[in-house]
């Protein structure tokens, strides 16, 4: 989701703004993103990911110490002699019983990144992990296996995050998960970065120009703006406790890249900007480069290199990972919308029919086939779906959008492939009890929503058959409903109450049309806790405050945490949403060593 003056192919990019943008020099500011560079070989953290039963994926940044005379070997900049690099994993915070250890070596190559997958651990167990490299040691990071063990049923909680625009205020929402001791994992379902620049693509309130700004202050379309880019999240003191202190399971959503991406292309991908799939090929390198991500198997069936892959936790469930933009159908789209990705439905058979055709897909046809026989499988009460773009339908009322008379659906999203939605829910709701259910976690539309997954619908229909059910965490920061609507014509400059009232006012009349939505907030932004036990699974929303002409933006301000605000959840067996009672209390049990 983006807001309408991001619309960057209609509204800010001609051929005049691609070559002037093309003319400023690729000369970085070494500000917040290279600063660490400067503090020690460890200045960008640690991090683990990517949990199994036996393994876990342990990564930092290891800076060489510039010698005499020589520039700092500053992410993407080439720069920097190879250098050895140990690391430990222990069953203690004092390293006294290692559990595994070795030595690596790191060069430009990498952009001086260290990614060690260490395997032979014992499932469910908590591990800490450090690195050393010429006599400097790293911190030390907490993470943990899976509980993934035959004929046994433990705990299963985690964070859902998405959508950490940099320039969009402080990460709060992490320094808040790093606090808690009662996590597994965090899921980061997408956008973990943007690509946007600080200039008329600038994404984020304005009074946080000059103060969180881009690095490379340009746009990112490069192997040395997207290592750049990542080096200045992980130079932000929130991510890298939240990084430190739990494993993180992750996939990228279209802003790694380009906006609205597809497999050849991408809305935020201009004439002047070089071979797309060069430009997407760079951002992939720095991703795996600073990510703790292990690329799964690549015999399974898939097209270009697979990304999707799925995580199992005993008879409890399994956790599938979706990867929706590498293969995905250019996205229908209505020249003159002012609203980034949305068309109007039910005015023109074309465009419906489009939207309808089976010969679109979202994720590639071999990757659907691979979900759906996860989803079949027994023995398991919960299937989860990481993914990235929203599955229930959304209609949203034209009037909410200054469009009246109008229906409008996002077509970024699943809605925008409704052929391969169909197959999937249909798919779904003819599993037996003995299949388990299905839970969709959601990111992207910078909204919380929590849902029910009609296999059929229409507006204003109360009565479907339920697939499973779906939960949307907001945004860390990107913008909102709410910022989205205010920077309207009719409401800019309104008081933040005002743009407040107008939000839910609109989410009202989403609802009306979207009987199965059964919660939505726009407004705030945050996490959600995922807590799965065998008789349910349990969504917590951890919002930020709501904006108020005293404090319009919470983003701005580095001392404002995310608090708890709402719990739903879905009973084993219904596949439908019900209130619950309040947030999760203390974990049924503990991994071994905590």
């Amino acid at each position: 989701m983006t807001s309408p003056s991001l619309d960057r192919r209609t509204l800010l990019k001609g051929v005049a703004a691609a070559t002037a943008a093309l003319a400023v020099p690729r000369v970085f500011d070494p500000a917040a993103a290279a600063a660490p560079a400067s503090k020690g070989i460890f200045g960008y953290g640690i991090a683990s990911g990517d949990p199994t039963a036996d393994s876990v994926v342990i990564w930092t940044r290891a800076t060489p110490p510039a010698r005499p005379g020589e520039p700092v070997a500053t992410p993407g900049s080439g720069l920097g002699r190879p250098i050895p690099v140990r690391w430990q994993v222990a069953r203690d915070r004092r390293f006294t019983r290692l559990a595994a250890h070795g030595t690596v070596m790191t060069s430009p190559d990498s952009d001086h990144t260290v990614k060690v997958d260490v395997t032979g651990l014992d499932p469910y167990t908590r591990y800490y992990y450090r690195f050393q490299s010429l006599g400097e040691l790293s911190d030390v990071g907490r993470t943990q296996t899976a509980g993934d063990i035959a004929g046994e049923t433990h705990a299963l909680r985690m964070a859902l995050v998405s959508c950490s625009n940099y320039t969009g205020g402080y990460f709060t929402a992490y320094r808040a998960i790093a606090a808690r001791d009662d996590l597994d994992f965090v899921l980061h379902v997408g956008d973990y970065i943007y690509e946007y620049g600080n200039g008329a693509d600038r994404y984020g309130p304005a009074a946080l120009a000059g103060v969180r700004d881009s690095q490379p202050p340009t746009e990112t379309i490069d192997l040395l703006g997207y290592r750049l880019r990542h080096a200045l999240h992980k130079a932000d003191p929130d991510c890298r406790a939240a990084h430190q202190a739990l494993p993180w399971i992750t996939i990228f959503d279209d802003h790694e890249v380009a906006n609205n991406s597809w497999a050849d292309g991408a809305q935020n991908h201009q004439p002047g900007e070089g071979d797309y799939l060069a430009r997407r090929a760079q951002a992939m390198q720095a991703y795996l480069e600073w990510m703790p991500f292990r690329l799964p198997d690549q015999s399974v069936p898939h097209q270009g290199t697979r990304f999707f892959k799925r995580f199992t936790f005993g008879d409890l469930g399994d956790l599938s990972i979706l990867e929706t933009r590498q293969n995905r159908s250019r996205q229908v789209t209505v020249p003159g919308v002012p609203f980034d990705g949305f068309v109007p439905v039910g005015l023109s058979p074309a465009i419906d029919g489009a939207i309808a055709s089976p010969a679109r897909h979202l994720p590639e046809p071999e990757q659907l086939a691979w979900l759906k026989d996860g989803l079949a499988q027994r023995g398991r009460q919960w299937h989860l779906l990481g993914n990235q773009v929203m599955v229930a339908p959304v209609l949203y009322p034209g009037a909410a959008l200054g469009a009246p008379g109008y229906t409008f659906v996002n077509a970024d999203q699943w809605d925008g492939y409704t052929a391969d939605r169909t197959s999937l829910l249909t798919h779904l709701a003819a599993q037996p009890a003995a299949a388990g259910d299905a839970v969709v976690l959601t990111g992207d539309i910078h909204a919380s929503f929590s849902c029910d997954l009609p296999v059929t619908s229409s507006p204003g229909q109360a009565a479907y058959t339920s697939a499973g059910v779906e939960f949307v965490c907001p945004s860390v920061t990107s913008d909102g409903f709410y910022e989205v609507l205010g920077s309207t014509a009719q409401l800019k400059g309104q008081p933040a109450e005002v743009v407040v009232g107008a939000t839910r006012q609109a989410i009202g009349a989403a609802q009306q049309l979207n009987p199965w939505l059964r919660y939505i907030d726009g407004v705030s932004h945050g996490f959600v806790v995922i807590d799965v036990t065998p008789e349910r699974v349990q969504a917590d929303y951890h919002h930020t405050p709501v904006p108020t002409s005293a404090q319009p933006d919470p983003r701005i301000v580095p001392t404002v945490l995310p608090g708890y605000t709402r719990s739903l959840q879905t009973l084993a067996g219904t596949r439908r949403l019900s209130s619950a009672a309040g947030p999760v209390g203390p974990r049924s049990d503990e991994p071994r060593g905590s």
